[in-house]
């Protein structure tokens, strides 16, 4: 799994400790993908004797991926995992409840962190240990990826009182909703998550 997870994280994503086992896999693909283009300019220039040849000119089209990837990297670094203390909690509070942890949304304006998102039926709750969380933007960019999707009665409600959070938790836990809708939405969050 180690090289696969360097171009695809759909499995991975929305574990415990994402974010921060992310950025080693996020470093070695821009450096795979810088190196890649630089050993293109090495071989061209030794094979012709010239910089300006067929093989720079395909270095330099194979620097766009480089730099995608280094700009991934460094969102994943501006950000770190969720303690593992909360995970722990909200493992033992939410027994039979989907819950994705380490959830990063990015908009143009602010990023949202989420340490917890916790799915059942069409309620989503979540935990945030961001203290200048803003509430009304993340509903608004969250009802509007779910509404994309078609999932439209999706009620959100983050909390920043952990204790809160565990006693919904537990709630959520002891209610019967059927898991399809469950999978459609944590589809649909991950879709949105760095």
């Amino acid at each position: 799994m180690g090289l696969m997870r360097m171009f695809s994280t759909d499995r991975v994503k929305g574990t415990p400790n994402y974010i921060d086992s992310q950025k080693k896999y996020e470093a070695l693909r821009t450096l795979l993908y810088f190196g890649i283009s630089f050993s293109l300019l090495a071989a061209g220039w030794a094979a012709t004797g010239r910089r300006v040849n067929l093989l720079s000119v395909v270095a330099v089209f194979g620097c766009l991926p480089g730099c995608k990837s280094l700009v991934n990297t460094i969102m994943f670094f501006k950000f770190k995992s969720c303690s593992p203390s909360v995970v722990e909690q909200a493992q033992k509070a939410g027994k039979g409840v989907k819950t994705l942890y380490d959830c990063v949304f990015i908009t143009y304006s602010i990023n949202f962190v989420v340490a917890c998102l916790s799915v059942r039926g069409n309620f989503v709750c979540g935990y945030t240990e961001d203290p200048n969380f803003s509430y009304e933007k993340f509903y608004e960019h969250i009802d509007g990826g779910l509404r994309l999707d078609g999932l439209k009665d999706v009620k959100v409600k983050i909390f920043s009182d952990l204790d809160q959070y565990l006693k919904r938790l537990e709630e959520m836990s002891a209610s019967d909703d059927t898991p399809q809708e469950n999978d459609a939405i944590c589809a649909v969050l991950k879709s949105l998550t760095l």
